[in-house]
């Protein structure tokens, strides 16, 4: 899991609507413009900020993606090129952002997290995106470069699949948050199959690192269930039909995207009562093992007490008064009563299938 440091201090006594970068990885900076309609398509990746007035108030739609928003200036510019508020700037470059949505005149302001795994670790990367939904445009701002969700829509636009250069702006913002909620079934897909693999190393042989494991995951999902939290009450707000820019036949795509956030919410609940159970499945594995050490311990001692108390009363200093002592095959018969004893007893454990803490206690192959 990503740890980011969110350094807020530096914002103290400032005015409102003065953008400082709260911490964010310093990367380079990419600008990637799509422009289109039913019939046509213009893909570009703009050098300066003012070739972004060209597609200003054309009646096509425009997709500007900006890449890297710790770079003030450049994320200044393009806000500037739409007319955006200062307010909505600020919540830009500030990365701490929770899911939220915010109307203003010309446009609505989104902020969304978006999740992905990285490596061979699949580690859970969380990064923000802000969308800026206008009444032709669609602006994101995310905090890498080349690193998201949406390629699948990228395609889409490139090959003319689907609605979506068929539909307005406001489709647009639903693909792209469409894409960043079916991430999030991606990384549950793989949460599963780690939920699998650690099940059965409760059954077979669980240890130390299977404790491990169940925290590590329990801890993930906690950090998905504080990410995604927010997201459900943003999406039922532009599932809304009275919600500006946004047309009415898409906000029945919205009311189904609300749908699968909240699958994901229930998904994420539903493996955090599984974790629970694994954890408690492991503390009584535990203790039934911690039963079966006791069981042998148990028949190692009572097995050998009978014939320790027999060697300790043949050897009292008492000879005079043990007449059994001078008889030739004495020795022997106390040797056989003692193992006649023994070979008793185990029977007697054996019959209570007492023997199968031994074999609970063999380590599993692997």
């Amino acid at each position: 899991m990503v740890k980011q440091t969110r350094r807020r201090s530096m914002k103290v006594g400032l005015p409102p609507g003065k953008p400082i970068i709260v911490a964010g990885p310093a990367t380079s900076v990419k600008i990637d413009l799509m422009d289109y309609n039913e019939e046509q398509f213009t893909e570009r990746t703009i050098r300066q900020v003012k070739e972004c007035l060209d597609f200003k108030g054309k009646p096509t739609i425009t997709w500007v993606n900006i890449d890297g928003v710790h770079d003030q200036q450049t994320v200044e510019d393009v806000c500037k090129c739409f007319d955006i508020h200062p307010l909505t700037i600020e919540d830009i470059v500030h990365l701490g952002q929770r899911p939220k949505v915010d109307e203003y005149k010309e446009y609505i302001y989104l902020a969304v997290k978006m999740l992905y795994q990285y490596g061979e670790s699949k580690e859970i990367i969380a990064e923000q995106v802000s969308l800026i939904l206008g009444p032709t445009y669609v602006l994101s701002f995310q905090e890498r470069v080349g690193a998201d969700v949406f390629d699948p829509v990228r395609e889409n636009l490139r090959k003319g699949k689907g609605r979506i250069r068929q539909k307005g702006a406001d489709f647009l913002a639903y693909s792209l948050i469409d894409a960043i909620v079916d991430n999030y079934f991606l990384i549950l897909d793989t949460v599963g199959d780690k939920l699998e693999t650690l099940d059965e190393e409760l059954v077979n042989n669980p240890t130390e690192q299977t404790m491990h494991t169940i925290h590590n995951l329990m801890r993930d999902l906690i950090f998905l269930q504080k990410t995604l939290w927010p997201l459900r009450p943003v999406v039922e707000h532009l599932s809304r039909e009275n919600t500006k820019t946004i047309d009415a036949e898409t906000t029945l795509y919205f009311k189904d995207l609300s749908d699968h956030t909240i699958q994901v919410l229930d998904s994420i609940d539903t493996y955090m009562q599984l974790l629970s159970s694994m954890m408690d499945t492991y503390v009584s594995s535990l203790s039934n093992k911690m039963t079966d050490v006791l069981k042998v311990l148990t028949i190692i001692a009572t097995v050998f007490t009978p014939p320790t108390f027999l060697a300790s009363v043949y050897g009292m200093n008492f000879v005079e008064v043990m007449p059994e002592i001078h008889h030739l095959w004495v020795y022997l018969l106390v040797w056989g009563v003692m193992l006649g004893m023994i070979v008793a007893m185990l029977f007697w454990f054996w019959r209570r299938g007492w023997f199968k803490s031994l074999q609970a206690l063999k380590p599993t192959p692997k």
